[in-house]
């Protein structure tokens, strides 16, 4: 299948693959870090099932989402000014790399040590996703945006998948030979440090900067300025001239909103699945694995919905599936019943993470896509505090109640229904193109 008629012109096919090869790299650190094995790894050996334990554990999440919320817009707009993304796509991917070598070292009771590169790694994870998206609008058509988007997400479902599979394998085998998860989880950790290594390699080499005009004019002509005042003198400029980009401070909103019920799931499902269905660890990681695959299959198809429908519509489709998932969870008493819920959710959560990144390119103009992304990043990453500090201070409410804390965060995809009602993205996007209603 021939890329070409989705792509801008000059922009080759083994770019776009190479772009789309960071999702597969970075998913290898959701799926098995935040996902499937140290969060659970955490709540029951590290913190040893204390009562504060799933607060500690969203406490060190939100840490590491307030410090992305600060340097992720910094980070775009100092690369835009520079006309230079790749060299801090690299130095967020060590951080992370690092961070996720780090949690080797982790064992029972060693709590701060576990939240010290839990807030390292993450931090590196937060700041390379809206660093990579950036180069979306730069490589896509824009009536193409959200199969591309969902091609690339599609793709990052199956390395979360392939780096889970490996993960498995070892922990089944560990478990045989009668190890603990003290003992096999290091293993995890490396495992999950050099696929992400490995992975994104194709994007640091390969992977061509698509500059603007601008950008481009800027590089040729670096400013004498110092970086971070660069950076902060761009983002003090799309602040005053931002008061009439209502539509997108509206999908801003929206995202924060939808965004925190998607990061209860993503850094809480195997505590879920633990806690309230009575699940080991093999059991998580083979629930995981199989949402990978619909969560592939949410984002390829709904990336095919998006630009035929058009993009809010088929952001909310994909909020009525979580609400539907939430009350599945809730009332699911079988695994069977779980089973469907989870995967469910997979679908969703494929199909609204690559809507929402798709919607910001699309209203993104092109010599500021690496600030437009730092933006999203904020969002996501305050809703990455809000959702899991929520959901622990639930379950500390309802005194570990699981199912409850659930339930309740269905009220954050009710919220992103009725913002998103209210965003007009063609509107948006004229306006951020030409500064004009």
């Amino acid at each position: 299948m021939s890329l070409y008629p989705l792509l801008l012109p000059g922009v080759r096919q083994r770019e776009f693959w190479s772009w789309a090869f960071y999702d597969f790299a970075n998913s290898s650190y959701t799926t098995v870090v935040s996902t499937a094995v140290f969060n659970a790894y955490f709540v029951a050996t590290v913190a040893q099932g204390k009562p504060w334990a799933t607060l500690a554990w969203t406490a060190a999440v939100s840490v590491a989402a307030a410090v992305v919320m600060v340097l992720g817009p910094l980070a775009g707009a100092a690369a835009d000014a520079r006309g230079r993304k790749k060299p801090f796509l690299a130095a967020s991917t060590l951080a992370c790399v690092l961070g996720t070598l780090g949690l080797m070292a982790v064992g029972p009771g060693d709590v701060a040590l576990a939240m010290v590169f839990i807030i390292l790694s993450a931090i590196g994870f937060g700041l390379g996703e809206g660093l990579i998206a950036a180069w979306l609008p730069l490589i896509a058509r824009p009536t193409a945006l959200g199969r591309l988007s969902g091609y690339g997400w599609s793709l990052g479902y199956g390395g979360g998948l392939a780096a889970l599979a490996l993960c498995l394998g070892y922990v089944q085998g560990a478990q045989m030979r009668g190890m603990t998860a003290a003992q096999f989880v290091p293993g995890c950790m490396l495992i999950t440090a050099l696929f992400f290594a490995i992975a994104a390699l194709p994007s640091l080499l390969v992977l061509r900067e698509h500059n603007s005009p601008e950008a481009k004019a800027a590089r040729a002509n670096p400013s004498t300025l110092p970086l971070v005042e660069q950076a902060f003198g761009r983002l003090q400029r799309t602040w005053r001239e931002g008061a009439h980009l209502t539509d997108l401070r509206r999908l801003l909103v929206a995202i924060t909103g939808y965004q925190a019920g998607v990061a209860v799931v993503v850094a809480l499902a195997a505590v879920y699945a633990q806690q309230a269905m009575g699940f080991d660890t093999a059991d998580t990681l083979k629930l995981v694995l199989a949402v990978n695959v619909t969560a592939a299959i949410g984002a390829f198809g709904f990336g095919w919905v998006q630009d035929a429908i058009g993009h809010r519509r088929a952001l909310m489709l994909s909020l009525w599936l979580w609400l539907v998932m939430v009350l599945l969870a809730y009332f699911a008493t079988t695994r069977p019943v779980f089973w469907v819920a989870a995967n469910l959710a997979g679908i969703a959560m494929g199909a609204s993470q690559s809507a929402g990144r798709a919607i910001i390119g699309y209203m993104a103009p092109p010599d500021r896509t690496a600030e437009y992304f730092g933006l999203w990043s904020l969002a996501v990453r305050l809703a990455t505090i809000i959702g899991p500090i929520c959901y622990g201070l639930a379950t500390w409410v309802f005194t570990g109640n699981h199912r409850l804390a659930m339930l309740g965060t269905g009220l954050f995809f009710v919220f992103g229904l009725i913002v998103v009602r209210g965003v007009d993205v063609e509107r948006g996007r004229r306006v951020a193109m030409t500064g004009k209603d």
